[in-house]
Formats: structure tokens, sequence, C-alpha cells
């Protein structure tokens, strides 16, 4: 290069040469504002996990739950609409995802219910409109991803903006 061995950079986010890309990948979650959709569209979107797929396949599992969240997306139902055997299905989530298709699945689910709750929505109502069969499903995920209930997480949309501060900074 012209003017010695100074090679460009390439840029990285703000905040991500301080802290890593996970920590900015969680900042960035806490700060979304989702794009109000027109018309009678779910107003909600697909959860920020990284990166989308490469896979086809995969990529296209997420956009199959995030448009209808409450669909059967069981192993055979997924490969069935993918033309794909449920073993090369799940190798491939297994290889590019290290999940299985049950847990990735219920990880959109996750992510839409957190949203709907952020939204105003009951947990009745978020657990029913996000794919799980029952709240007691919904609070099961809940307790496991974040050690509290749906009600909790709730809280601070229902008390106001120095709680969900707060829910943020923990």
């Amino acid at each position: 290069m012209p003017g010695g061995d100074v090679h460009p950079r390439t840029p990285v986010p703000r905040g991500q040469e301080d802290h890593g890309p996970d920590v900015s990948r969680e900042v960035a979650r806490s700060l979304v504002v989702y794009l109000q959709r027109a018309g009678g569209q779910s107003q909600f979107s697909a959860p920020l996990q990284g990166p989308p797929p490469r896979t086809p396949a995969l990529r296209r599992v997420v956009d199959l739950v995030t448009a209808d969240p409450a669909g059967d997306y069981s192993l055979a139902e997924l490969a069935r609409r993918l033309n794909v055997s449920t073993r090369h299905l799940t190798r491939l989530f297994r290889e590019e995802l290290g999940t299985t298709p049950a847990r990735y699945v219920e990880s959109i689910r996750f992510g839409i219910a957190k949203s709907l709750l952020d939204q105003g929505y009951t947990a009745t109502q978020t657990a029913a409109m996000s794919g799980f069969p029952s709240y007691k499903s919904l609070r099961r995920v809940f307790a496991r991803e974040l050690s509290l209930s749906p009600a909790v997480y709730l809280a601070p949309v229902r008390h106001g903006p120095a709680l969900g501060l707060q829910r943020c900074l923990s």
C-alpha cells in the first residue's frame, strides 16, 4: 500500500470494540424499536439473535415461525415444508446453529413473546399469540431463559420506565 504498512481497518460498531459483540448485541436488543406495520400485519419483528442462518432452509424456518408463530413446527412438519428429511434438517440445525429445531423454534417464539409483553399484551394473550400452547409453557421458558416469570418481566411496562431501565441493567 502507498505510504507504508498501513492497512485499512474494517470499522467496528461503537461499543463493540470496548465490550465485544455479545454485549453490543444485547444492548441493541434492549434499544430496538420495532417497525409499526400497516394494516392487519403483526406488530412484532424477529428477535435479534445474531446473524441470520446461512442455509436457505434454516432462513425459511425463521420466516415461517415469525410469520405464524402459532403454527405447527414439529420436526416432521418442518421437514415436509422444506422438502428435506428429518435427519438432514436436524443435522443442519446442529451444525449451523448448535441446537435442535424445537429449541430454535422456541427461541423465536420467546423473542416474539418478549416483544408482545413490551407492547402491553397480557401474559395469557402473549402465550397464545406467540405460539406457546399455554401460559404455563410460556412461564417455563421465561423461567429458564430469564429466571423470572412473564408477570415480573411485564412489571416495567405497567409501572414505568425506571423499572424498565433496571431490568435492562440486570
